[in-house]
């Protein structure tokens, strides 16, 4: 399309893109208000960008700001179009936002690693490899593992005896899958991720806690991304299993046996003990806290810090510790700050002497 073109020296990312309000103008199909050859290279906040920026405005929490904004470009929703500022150019379109998003991969364009097998890495026994695979140094490909088509394995990373990797899924340098796991195609898994550990899981016996064997597998579907030193057992006799197009932050734990459906989200340092359900679509925020064996409902949101003890139904949103329906846990928390105000009151009515 004109006005798109590639940029060496751009300071908004390595090989980013420049491109012209115009341009942008007409792949979002926005009204352009302003000059159309405007040429940015980036993305910044209406606070902190310059000429050569692309920004949004799509809530009017940040409306003050675009009287003061030196971006190049704005985005602005329908409903702040007349909203005093004087970018170059502004291109009014609904969901500012969604728009954005559909921009960036033109701006800062991903390109594949070339295809092929670093001379450090080493491949095992069997192993099967896709056309147009890439393999990093020092990564280790285990016996009869199977790589598809366009797979990529970064640098230093582990794959074990058996895994199966779909087409077009990306390890980041330093993931280890252990033997038992498949990943699905397209899956993104990133750096320092542990794949398919044993669970945990002991019986105490003869005194001392002996260690249950882990033989079930870990089955992570199609567009799955898990995020940066997340962690996901194996099942021990059953399977762990997330659904196709689940997405996973970094630094969370999900346990043995656990069943995650599809196209959900679960945030950083969130732990999910084992053999829990979660249905698809919900959304499991930051530092909550699930017990075990209980059933998280189709389209459940758990709130950010929540410890979960019992099963929550489809649809509903629940907080607080323990977990409760959020409305109810908002009341709890209200009557629990004006208890003190309550205990002082009363402290002072019987700490008064006796008028007689």
């Amino acid at each position: 399309m004109t006005g798109i073109a590639r940029s060496n020296s751009s300071n908004s990312g390595d090989g980013a893109s420049t491109i012209t309000a115009e341009a942008i103008a007409t792949l979002v199909s926005g009204e352009l208000i302003g000059d159309g050859k405007t040429v940015i290279s980036g993305v910044a906040p209406l606070d902190r960008a310059d000429a050569t920026h692309l920004s949004i405005l799509s809530n009017g929490k940040y409306a003050s700001m675009m009287a003061l904004t030196k971006a190049g470009v704005v985005l602005v929703d329908p409903e702040f179009r007349d909203v005093a500022g004087a970018p170059r150019a502004r291109i009014i379109v609904k969901q500012p936002l969604e728009k954005l998003l559909a921009l960036l991969p033109r701006l800062y364009p991903q390109e594949s690693p070339p295809a092929g097998v670093a001379s450090t890495a080493r491949i095992g026994k069997g192993a099967s490899l896709g056309e147009r695979v890439t393999i990093g140094e020092y990564a280790i490909i285990g016996s009869r593992a199977k790589l598809g088509n366009g797979a990529v394995v970064g640098a230093h990373c582990v794959v074990g005896d058996g895994v199966s990797i779909g087409d077009g899924a990306r390890l980041w340098p330093g993931v280890t899958i252990y033997s038992g796991a498949t990943l699905g195609a397209r899956t993104t898994i990133h750096s320092g991720a542990r794949i398919g550990c044993d669970g945990f899981g002991y019986v105490f016996r003869d005194g001392a806690h002996q260690k249950i064997p882990h033989v079930g597998r870990c089955i992570i579907g199609d567009d799955v991304e898990i995020g940066a030193n997340t962690t996901i057992d194996r099942g021990s006799i059953d399977d762990t299993v997330i659904g196709n197009g689940t997405k996973i932050d970094n630094l969370v734990q999900i346990a043995h046996n656990v069943r995650i459906g599809e196209k959900c989200l679960i945030i950083a340092q969130a732990g999910i003990a084992g053999s829990a359900t979660i249905g698809d679509g919900a959304v499991i925020a930051g530092q909550a806290g699930l017990s075990g064996h209980i059933s998280i409902g189709a389209g459940a949101r758990v709130a950010a810090q929540a410890g979960v003890f019992g099963d929550i139904p489809s649809g509903e949103t629940w907080s607080g510790y323990p977990a409760r329906p959020h409305r109810e846990s908002l009341r709890a928390s209200a009557a629990l700050f004006k208890l003190a105000g309550m205990m002082r009151r009363l402290e002072k009515l019987l700490g008064e002497p006796d008028s007689t």
